[in-house]
């Protein structure tokens, strides 16, 4: 079987690398997962995921995350205040515990238990960037730049992981799709594996990520079940012109796929395979006008 990583957007370049090498070093797609979103959630320049996260309305930064593995086995936390790593703690959840997400202050409390440290997530950078749009008085910015990574492996095992702070100076509570288990992330070790990016509301409206796996378990070539479930998503956003959607596909034979709303989001993904690593520029649905 023919390993592979693919991961969304251009800055998550250093994490498909990183996921690459742990299938080099023979390590599963489970493993792969973890390793690689790590590498996101640890970089304070990225703003949409761990640490250097945008906060909330209130300025507290807060994570989501979810893993899932080939067997069906997942776990995932929502508004995780004070743990960098949010996607080891959902991995945690889904092997130390018989529930599937844990959110807030209990979320908080398992990561402690678990021994995972306690980390200021935010930075000056983003201190600076929530007291620019408290004085701005400017609604928060629309769309939002999650991480998804999925990945196969030597043995056919596939493996996906999601992780996010969260729409920009969002509502204190909110949750998007990212820790949500068949909206921002779905893996079927048969069929294959999706994930989104883009307005979790959106995503979680259509059952996003379990509806593209679904549409491959039923045979559709991976563009077309993108296709399909983005078609999905045109009566609540067509009006919306700063609103976009994104979703990357990992077929259980190792095709892959993405695709965007519109072209001007310029979605890039990452792929990394026996040719290299690469950023590929995706699709759209709709043209820029």
């Amino acid at each position: 079987m023919n390993q592979i990583v693919i991961s969304t957007w251009k800055f998550s370049f250093s994490a498909a690398e990183a996921a690459w090498r742990a299938l080099c070093g023979q390590k599963s797609a489970l493993d792969a997962v973890e390793e690689g979103v790590v590498v996101c959630e640890d970089d304070p320049e990225i703003e949409s995921v761990g640490l250097g996260g945008l906060p909330d309305a209130s300025g507290n930064v807060t994570l989501d995350a979810s893993i899932m593995d080939h067997r069906g086995r997942c776990g995932a936390v929502a508004c995780l205040s004070r743990t960098r790593n949010p996607i080891r703690v959902a991995r945690r959840v889904m092997e130390k515990t018989p529930h599937v997400l844990l959110v807030g202050a209990g979320a908080d409390q398992f990561a402690r238990q678990q021994s995972f440290g306690e980390t200021d997530l935010l930075t000056p950078r983003s201190a600076e960037k929530y007291a620019q749009w408290k004085r701005s008085n400017s609604p928060a910015p629309p769309g939002h730049d999650t991480i998804g990574l999925l990945a196969l492996d030597a043995r056919g095992r596939l493996a996906g992981g999601c992780s996010t702070s969260g729409t920009p100076f969002k509502l204190p509570g909110r949750v998007g799709d990212s820790p949500i288990i068949g909206a921002g992330l779905y893996v079927d070790g048969k069929a294959g594996a999706a994930t989104a990016t883009g307005v979790g509301e959106e995503a979680i409206r259509i059952c996003a990520a379990f509806t593209i796996v679904d549409h491959l378990f039923r045979g559709d070539e991976p563009i077309e079940a993108l296709t399909k479930v983005m078609r999905k998503v045109v009566p609540h956003i067509r009006t919306d012109r700063n609103t976009d959607m994104s979703f990357i596909t990992l077929r259980a034979d190792g095709v892959v796929a993405a695709l965007s709303f519109r072209v001007a989001t310029q979605f890039q993904f990452v792929v990394v395979d026996r040719s290299g690593a690469r950023v590929v520029e995706s699709g759209a649905l709709l043209s820029a006008g």
